[in-house]
């Protein structure tokens, strides 16, 4: 290591205890002075003290920076317990946040700085967050603790032991794609319930149409009919947030085929945006038009974030129409690229136009390919119309098909039109 990184490295270790130091002598502000154990100077002396003893160590052995950590932490503890018995403040924080700060100086002299400076970026909002998320807990109720580690059971134990390839003879069923779906569909109705606790009906199915189109349109479409049937007297507003995570969708498949052939974007942009323009008028006029309410007038008394059973029904539905869609493309036996876009379009538009996208100037035309992208884009509309309808009941069916019929109709105006 040359004079430049090393001292490089070290002023980033001392930034790192800065940063920390800061956060904490301003939650120490109002003690008076030498009544503190460690403050801003302690925790900028702690980061700097991590680095210096990292760079010993390299250059000696790692016993030096071992017996430097149990120094200071030492010391550290020490001092910690004295302002605790005599303020009757019991509280580690500190101690641990002192370790980590000479943890992280350490970790920037002999690691990678961006991740040292993110791991202390992030222990410094922690930090700083302490009263709201002790008001948080204080109001978390048990079905809100359940659901969120019930949420992290299945991400983080389940996921990573299912098999990620097909396992069944038509070689359509993965385990884990699946499962992940029921993840998602989980945690769409988990951030929406928060949502809405948060911001009220109208701001918080908004912010969980916006979050979940960016990821599914089609689990957001299931989730938020299974709301529509448990409180149809909130229909309207549920239909509101699925056109906008509709067209939410519908922006994200631009920005794929963009990314991926910008081409594309000659046929693709104005029949797409025609529609996604209905979907946000559509959702516009049912999310905000009348009276609003603020989350103590919330009409949705969401009782549980989400129910598991109902999640794994719902992810069971998807797997259904995968099979249903890999019979119809055997069926017709290549019959044509067009077909192939309508039969893909029932559960999914990302894959369709990702291989178009790859595809088109090549194998397939450009228009060919993105003729291709809005018939998927077309057929999963009105699939999930269809869901809406099913899980969600008459009314929400209505609602969803007919703008999802005016969207698909501004699609094939849009497109016949410029080209």
């Amino acid at each position: 290591m040359d004079q430049e990184e090393l001292f490089r490295r070290l002023a980033v270790a001392l930034a790192i205890g800065l940063l920390i130091g800061l956060e904490r002598g301003w939650q120490t502000r109002e003690d008076p002075d030498h009544q503190r154990a460690a403050g801003l100077r302690t925790f900028a002396l702690t980061g700097l003290l991590g680095g210096i003893a990292a760079a010993i160590s390299a250059v000696t052995s790692p016993i030096v920076l071992s017996a430097a950590l149990l120094a200071h932490t030492a010391a550290m503890g020490a001092f910690s317990y004295l302002e605790a018995t005599t303020e009757k403040n019991f509280s580690v924080t500190g101690v641990i946040a002192g370790i980590l700060t000479f943890l992280l100086g350490a970790y920037a002299m002999l690691g990678n700085e961006t991740v040292a400076v993110a791991a202390a970026v992030t222990m410094a909002i922690l930090l700083a967050l302490r009263d709201p998320l002790h008001r948080w807990v204080r109001t978390l109720t048990w079905p809100e603790l359940r659901s969120a580690l019930m949420l992290l059971a299945m991400t983080f134990l389940m996921l990573p032991v299912l098999p990620n390839r097909p396992i069944d003879p038509w070689n359509v069923l993965n385990p884990a794609e699946i499962w992940l779906l029921a993840i998602l569909i989980a945690a769409i109705s988990f951030s929406g319930y928060i949502a809405v606790r948060v911001f009220g009906d109208r701001n918080g199915i908004a912010a969980a149409a916006l979050a979940g189109g960016l990821a599914s349109s089609t689990a957001v479409t299931l989730s938020f009919a299974r709301l529509a049937r448990e409180h149809p007297e909130s229909t309207r507003l549920l239909a509101g947030g699925i056109f906008l995570a509709g067209a939410t969708m519908l922006a994200r498949l631009l920005v794929l085929a963009a990314l991926i052939k910008p081409d594309l974007l000659g046929t693709l942009l104005w029949p797409a945006v025609a529609a996604g323009a209905v979907q946000l008028a559509g959702s516009g006029v049912l999310l905000w038009k009348g009276e609003s309410r603020s989350a103590q007038e919330s009409l949705l008394e969401i009782r549980s974030p989400f129910d598991l059973g109902t999640v794994l029904k719902l992810a069971g539905l998807i797997a259904a129409i995968m099979l249903v869609a890999k019979a119809m493309a055997d069926r017709a036996n290549a019959a044509g690229l067009y077909l192939l876009a309508a039969v893909s379009g029932i559960a999914d538009v990302d894959a369709l136009t990702l291989s178009m996208a790859r595809f088109a100037g090549g194998q397939v035309s450009l228009h060919d390919a993105s003729v291709a992208i809005l018939i998927a884009a077309s057929v999963n509309t009105v699939s999930k119309a269809a869901m809406a309808a099913v899980v969600g009941g008459r009314t929400l069916g209505a609602l969803v098909g007919g703008v999802s019929a005016a969207a698909i109709g501004a699609i094939a105006l849009v497109a016949l039109v410029t080209t």
